[in-house]
């Protein structure tokens, strides 16, 4: 009869892997000591079955347990003794040509900060799990409106909040307007940059995309402030002179009067190049904030007037860098990368061109 706490006691006396493995030859192998035993079990009798099998497997379990705790024991003792001797030299120079970059959406939202600081405008963050309220309804957008159709909303369906509230990923960053309206103190100028989710898949739109806002709230804030606000803004991104905006009449439910804005372009070795005014291209869309809305954030429309706008940030590096298609910058695709990537040098300033 094999002796259990032996071969136990053998397993835990093991002081390498090559002896571990071949006291898992010797019991566990083909021909080991246990497999034998196990192949005893088919010319018992059912008794004899019946009191020795669970013996046998019993034998086995132990055997296979004793060698992967010895392993796990050996592994992490060959890892401690590896730590205690490698070493790292932190005084050895960089590589010539380091290896990470930077996205282009994070670039692109770089440039988008350090030109909205320039006009003394903030960045402001919120939650991409919004409650429905912040995401349609505080946006004079009511449950049966037909705006929300537009959105092609993801709504999560086990995810309503404490007070029994649908919630979904947020179709655009325009909550986090209405919770700086309701949190801080007129006026206000802030952007609000950040992913968005709406279900769409195509080479111009992703499920996921990143987005920017502007909202001004102020005293006497009208169009020719909103429209100087975007030739400035857009001036400084494409680093023309040239941009022709052109406003034109539109509808969204939070801004009244809407206005869809194009810029100018040209066609170029085949691809649109931002400037002057031979073809046109809608790149944002635009407004006076809704006095329901501005009500509806506990501010008096009376006295409170305001501007807000909104574009894609992906769209935006598309045309100012020269991509096609939008699904490239979600493909984790390391060449595309390397080929469209910045280095982590190239920080956006006015005074040197926001540009890399």
């Amino acid at each position: 009869m094999i002796d259990r706490e032996e071969i136990l006691a053998r397993i835990g006396a093991a002081d390498d892997a090559a002896s571990l493995e071949a006291l898992r030859v010797e019991n566990l192998g083909k021909q080991g000591k246990v497999t034998q035993l196990l192949k005893t079990l088919g010319k018992m009798s059912p008794d004899e079955r019946k009191t020795e099998g669970p013996k046998i497997h019993a034998l086995r379990e132990a055997v296979q347990g004793a060698l992967d705790a010895r392993k796990a024991e050996l592994d992490r003792a060959e890892l401690e003794a590896r730590l205690k001797t490698e070493t790292l030299d932190l005084s050895l120079p960089t590589p010539a040509a380091p290896q990470g970059s930077i996205h282009p959406v994070s670039q692109v939202m770089d440039e988008l900060a350090e030109i909205f600081a320039d006009l003394g405008f903030a960045v402001a963050e919120g939650p991409e799990i919004e409650d429905d309220w912040h995401n349609f309804g505080a946006l004079n957008i009511p449950e049966a409106h037909p705006a929300r159709a537009m959105q092609d909303t993801f709504y999560i369906a086990q995810g309503d909040n404490e007070e029994g509230a649908p919630q979904v990923l947020r179709t655009h960053t325009s909550p986090v307007q209405i919770r700086t309206m309701m949190r801080d103190k007129p006026p206000l100028r802030i952007i609000a940059p950040g992913r968005v989710y709406r279900s769409d898949s195509d080479a111009t739109h992703t499920p996921m995309f990143h987005q920017v806002e502007g909202l001004v709230i102020d005293r006497n804030i009208h169009l020719g402030h909103l429209k100087w606000t975007l030739e400035t803004f857009l001036k400084a991104f494409f680093e023309r002179d040239d941009v022709e905006l052109r406003l034109r009449p539109s509808y969204f439910p939070f801004t009244e009067p809407s206005a869809e804005v194009d810029v100018g372009y040209s066609i170029e070795n085949g691809r649109p190049v931002i400037g002057g005014r031979e073809n046109w291209m809608e790149v944002l869309g635009s407004g006076m904030v809704h006095p329901k809305v501005i009500a509806n954030c506990g501010l008096d429309p009376d006295e409170w007037q305001g501007f807000a706008f909104g574009c894609g940030i992906d769209r935006l590096a598309m045309l100012k860098y020269g991509m096609d298609d939008l699904r490239a910058f979600f493909d984790a695709d390391l060449r595309w990368l390397r080929h469209y990537g910045f280095s982590f040098l190239d920080t956006p300033t006015l005074s040197a061109g926001v540009g890399a």
